[in-house]
């Protein structure tokens, strides 16, 4: 039996164990885990430093340190998963038939997940915690940058639950760095894991939704656009547009795109794209923006409506109404993320209806798109497939369902 299939087994076992567990001692696993984050803190921030000296990749540095503040705020994302009510067992929908057939539609685990992500090692904790508490078990696969932090987290939480004399297999953490075990993973381990997630970049996300067997959970680029109506309170748009911008710059929930209603331009555009120039910004811009600030800011060119810049960068470009500028969405977007600017309810409307986004937003800055801000506790990450689960993927978007069908001896005529 090879190393991965082994895993898979086990993955499968722990899964059939993990249906008999009460949820009280799910909840006592995840408040165990928290405690020994606090306590073995020192060794983890020992263990992080070993990835961060061999750290190849320096612009990945930021993503890979565990600090103080860092290991409180997994700490905070662990409690808050642990509060949460049992997502399974719910009854979704009921009805009864005039056969007095009755039938429930209620929510179960998904079964085995695989995840596959990079750099940050609160990926982790969180994804663990995240599966284990809707019912699901977990075989984690993080980037070779982030080897001994993510073994460590992992081991804890499998320390958590060997304490609660739970089987500890429900969270595997894959310790072959082999580049072949990624694709094995996801060409040839059907048999034991149910759904594939991926977290990191492009380059990742791309190859996992290309060569996966089996369903995928996630998304590969997160274009997001806000657009400027032109009823739109302009200290408002300001603040929206710089928070959506530079707030953070390299998550997918930053806005890469400003459109701008071409009936704005004169009230809105200068002081709006000024204000993101005083912060540092890079604009790019079309011809028309570009005369009212004489010719001197950077032009636009077609791939920067197709570009996620995780930069200080935005492009920004006029439309001619709100149909044009959903039009541009609808081509270059990715059902990510877009948002309107507007007081004007029934443009706001078009635009919630037009966007083909996981998540459409109105008078809001696209850095909320986060299951932590969605009040899910934390996510395993942002979906834009057009199946469910869409959108901030946190513990109740983790389970599938079943119909429960019950009756007095009825038979079909």
């Amino acid at each position: 039996m090879s190393y991965l299939e082994n895993i898979g087994k086990n993955a499968k076992k722990a899964f059939e164990d993990l249906k008999n567990v009460k949820h009280s001692k799910i909840k006592n696993v995840l408040e165990d885990y928290n405690k020994s984050l606090l306590k073995n803190k020192k060794n983890i921030i020992k263990e992080n430093l070993k990835d961060i000296k061999s750290a190849k990749r320096k612009h990945l540095i930021d993503r890979l340190v565990l600090n103080d503040k860092r290991i409180e705020s997994i700490r905070q994302s662990i409690s808050e998963i642990a509060k949460f009510k049992d997502p399974i067992g719910r009854v979704l929908e009921q009805w009864q038939r005039s056969n007095k057939l009755k039938i429930k539609k209620v929510s179960t685990p998904i079964g085995v997940i695989g995840v596959i992500y990079e750099s940050r090692p609160n990926v982790t904790a969180d994804v663990a915690a995240l599966c284990l508490k809707s019912g699901n078990c977990s075989i984690l696969r993080g980037g070779s940058e982030a080897f001994n932090s993510n073994k460590l987290l992992a081991n804890l939480f499998r320390a958590a639950l060997k304490k609660n004399n739970m089987n500890k297999n429900c969270v595997q953490f894959i310790e072959n760095k082999n580049r072949k075990i990624v694709d094995n993973l996801l060409s040839k381990m059907s048999a034991y894991i149910d759904v594939i997630v991926p977290r990191g970049g492009k380059g990742l996300v791309a190859k996992v939704q290309k060569f996966s067997n089996v369903h995928v959970i996630g998304h590969l680029e997160g274009l997001c656009h806000i657009y400027l109506d032109k009823s739109a309170n302009i200290n408002m748009a300001k603040k929206l547009i710089i928070n959506a911008k530079m707030r953070r710059t390299s998550i997918c929930g930053a806005v890469e795109t400003l459109l701008i209603d071409e009936k704005a331009i004169n009230s809105h555009a200068k002081k709006i794209i000024q204000s993101l120039i005083n912060t540092g910004c890079e604009v790019r811009v079309d011809n028309k923006i570009n005369q009212l600030f004489k010719g001197k800011l950077k032009k636009a060119k077609e791939t920067d409506w197709r570009t996620e810049y995780l930069d200080s960068i935005i492009s920004v470009k006029t439309v001619k109404n709100i149909k044009d500028g959903i039009d541009h969405i609808l081509k270059y977007g990715t059902m990510h993320t877009d948002s309107i600017i507007t007081n004007n309810k029934k443009n706001a409307q078009i635009f919630l209806n037009g966007v083909n986004s996981s998540i459409a937003m109105h008078n809001v800055s696209t850095q909320f798109a986060d299951g932590g801000e969605f009040g899910f506790g934390g996510e395993i990450g942002i979906s834009t497939n057009k199946l469910p689960p869409r959108g901030p993927v946190g513990i109740n978007q983790l389970t599938s369902y079943k119909y429960i069908v019950s009756g007095k001896g009825i038979v079909r005529p």
